[in-house]
């Protein structure tokens, strides 16, 4: 469970912000979240909600979470697809020289401080 770990650094940078910024108080904390990136966000939302309570500045924090669509790259045809329903072969020409674009990190995107 690497959400444990996600929510922990989240929360470290986001206090470091508020301390750096003279911030009192977040609002909300909204992440953008890979759909192959192994984080399941029900568990993070759990993680998030136990851990906040401990915090200085995310006491009352909502988690904001927004999925990322994985894109795979295929070499041969020099197209994108959907990687979910795909995979790694290439609905375009059939080929599995391909790679991940997006999909598989996670980013803070927005902090609402109040």
């Amino acid at each position: 469970m690497h959400e444990l770990g996600t929510v922990i650094y989240v929360i470290e940078e986001v206090e470091k912000l508020c301390r750096e910024n003279d911030l009192t108080e977040v609002g909300s904390v909204t992440l953008e979240v890979g759909e192959v990136s192994g984080i399941i966000p029900d568990y993070l939302t759990d993680v998030w909600n136990w851990s906040i309570p401990k915090s200085e500045f995310l006491k009352n924090a909502e988690l904001k979470i927004e999925k990322l669509e994985a894109v795979t790259y295929c070499e041969d045809c020099d197209k994108t697809y959907p990687t979910v329903p795909q995979g790694k072969t290439c609905p375009y020409c059939g080929q599995g020289n391909t790679y991940l674009l997006t999909g598989n990190e996670y980013n803070i995107k927005e902090i609402e401080a109040r």
